[in-house]
């Protein structure tokens, strides 16, 4: 799929516009029609081919054409004229997290700085605070962007992954030698990043597998080709792995390729008191090497008395002991979701009206749907004054007299402020079935004003819920620092949630930080934050957060039938 390549082309369009200073309607649609390519769940080409492409929000007749471009020749005409008036030195800073296309020109043309090793250098020599409008903390956060490059940006984010994973696995489907197939690996503990992708499968002829799939188009270079495994790097750089293994030991084969590798150590240091030993190929008696199980992943766990573990919660986090005392948690599925509790609409930032973000989640069988646009003080994302507000609010009420099969709930993402205070009065947010709270501007404040400003809005009588806590974005944006004690025990007192945000770069709370909310005794909600339609999908990834975090299906609020939930607000 060349949905990230896109995308990632009008990204780099939108920084180099904006440190040449361009229009900021038109820096904005390339940022906004990148967003929505990388949201997508369909194959971008073959959107091209069919002659779709102005159907994905916010591609008009010229962003298409470019997109055409970009499917055939994998250039863009227009990208490498840009790049040639910029000078190469800000677009390397610019991949740094926390840099913007501002900042990046002010330490080139300042400082001369022209990499990321010397920009490393000068922050250390603090040689960066003093320039205008940079201060020492600027230079903490711009070694930790670093970091981040070092370390984050050379992983998929699991949106991505699963994207790529399911076009390698669709066309491996379509062999006829293709017995069973399965991803492996981080993949399918199903973790926030991924470096490599690995693919078990089962066949009787390996060999043809393997000659077919390094000749897939994807495959930009082959590392292995053998008769049973084989590895390629795709165009995007990607290392997939794919393995034939026989049918009898595929079951540990899945647990072995899986992981973790602290998990996978734990098995067999209890095979080995048994008398067993535990690899890629089965289970076998040590003293006679006969095998006792392989075939099925289930049967492995068995011969430990073990019951099934999910491959979510395979991190040697207390799984096992969990496990051996009959504790481990029904975890929660995605069927258990009743309706998105935060979505948005034309009236902000989104691209589809309210009645087609309803549709498109009655579609996907929800009993209701929260729209929840932003409130004012968010310009950047058109946010609504108090009057305009209310309108929504009559339309809301309009369509739930029409539209059969779901309830809308009226619902705002109201910003937190800087002092704490809500963007809207209490006369206003009284009005809403659900308000959802949020922080958007002063993230570089210090760890202590931040938790008060979310404890702040938890206080509040109207606030349900707290949207992506930490602020963080995956590469560009860390979290920024709170006091989670304090945090759980005033949502526990008031009954407030926490939320698991979807959006891919997002995953806001992370698996960590939900279970020790959940071991607090705080419930928490799984929003998509959805803008468009094609975003409501990222709900898996939500509750692939909540399985790794332990949650089960009363832990999260959205699996509420209607009359419940609403039961639980009101309270």
């Amino acid at each position: 799929m060349k949905n990230i390549e896109v995308a990632e082309f009008f990204e780099a369009i939108a920084d180099l516009l904006e440190v040449k200073g361009d229009n900021p309607f038109k820096i904005r649609a390339y940022r906004k029609a990148a967003q929505n390519i990388r949201s997508l769940t369909e194959d971008i080409e073959t959107i091209a081919e069919e002659g779709r492409l102005e159907e994905i929000p916010g591609v008009g007749k010229d962003l298409a054409a470019k997109i055409v471009e970009i499917v055939k020749t994998g250039r863009l005409k227009h990208y490498e004229e840009l790049k040639k008036k910029v000078p190469e030195g800000i677009i390397d800073l610019m991949a740094v997290p926390g840099i913007g296309p501002k900042t990046a020109k002010l330490l080139y043309d300042k400082l001369k700085i022209k990499g990321i090793e010397d920009l490393e250098k000068k922050a250390k020599a603090h040689k960066i605070s003093g320039l205008p409008g940079l201060k020492e903390k600027t230079e903490e956060n711009i070694l930790r962007g670093i970091e981040l490059v070092k370390k984050v940006l050379k992983r998929m984010s699991l949106q991505e992954a699963l994207n790529l994973s399911g076009e390698i696995i669709a066309q491996l489907k379509k062999l006829p030698d293709v017995k069973r197939i399965s991803p492996a690996g981080s993949l399918r503990r199903m973790k926030e990043t991924v470096r490599d992708i690995d693919i078990l499968i089962t066949s009787t002829n390996p060999k043809k597998i393997m000659d077919a799939f390094v000749k897939f188009p994807i495959v930009k270079d082959i590392l292995a080709h053998g008769e049973t495994k084989a590895s390629i790097l795709t165009d995007n750089g990607v290392q997939v792995d794919v393995r034939v293994v026989e049918e009898d030991s595929y079951g540990a084969a899945l647990v072995y390729f899986t992981g973790s590798q602290a998990h996978n150590i734990h098995m067999r240091h209890m095979a080995k008191k048994a008398g067993l030993k535990i690899n890629e190929y089965g289970v076998f008696i040590e003293k006679t090497n006969k095998r006792i199980a392989g075939k099925e992943e289930a049967d492995i766990y068995k011969t430990l008395s073990l019951p099934f573990i999910p491959p979510e919660l395979r991190e040697d986090r207390g799984e096992i002991e969990a496990a051996l005392k009959g504790k481990l948690p029904q975890l929660v599925e995605l069927s258990d979701i009743k309706g998105d509790i935060h979505v948005h609409s034309e009236w902000s930032d989104g691209e589809h009206s309210i009645e087609e973000m309803a549709r498109a989640c009655r579609k996907r069988g929800y009993e209701y749907v929260a729209i929840t646009d932003h409130s004012k003080s968010l310009r950047v994302a058109r946010g609504l004054s108090e009057k305009d507000v209310l309108k929504r609010l009559d339309e809301i009420m309009a369509l739930n007299k029409t539209l059969r099969g779901i309830r809308i709930l009226s619902g705002v993402e109201v910003d937190i402020l800087e002092d704490g205070s809500l963007d809207y009065s209490e006369d206003i947010l009284k009005r809403f079935d659900i308000v959802v709270a949020a922080i958007h501007t002063g993230f570089k404040q210090s760890k202590e004003k931040l938790t008060n400003r979310i404890l702040k809005a938890i206080d509040s009588r109207f606030v349900n819920i707290v949207a992506h806590p930490t602020g963080r974005l995956r590469g560009s944006r860390p979290a920024y620092d709170l006091d989670f004690d304090k945090i759980f025990e005033a949502a526990k007192k008031t009954r407030t949630f926490l939320e698991i945000n979807s959006y891919p770069d997002r995953l806001d709370l992370d698996d960590v930080n939900s279970r020790a909310a959940k071991e607090s005794g705080v419930k928490l909600a799984i929003g998509t934050d959805a803008h468009v339609v094609d975003q409501l999908g990222s709900m898996l990834l939500g509750v692939s957060v909540a399985r790794r975090a332990w949650l089960t299906k009363r832990d999260v609020v959205n699996t509420f039938r209607l009359e419940e939930l609403l039961k639980f607000l009101r309270k």
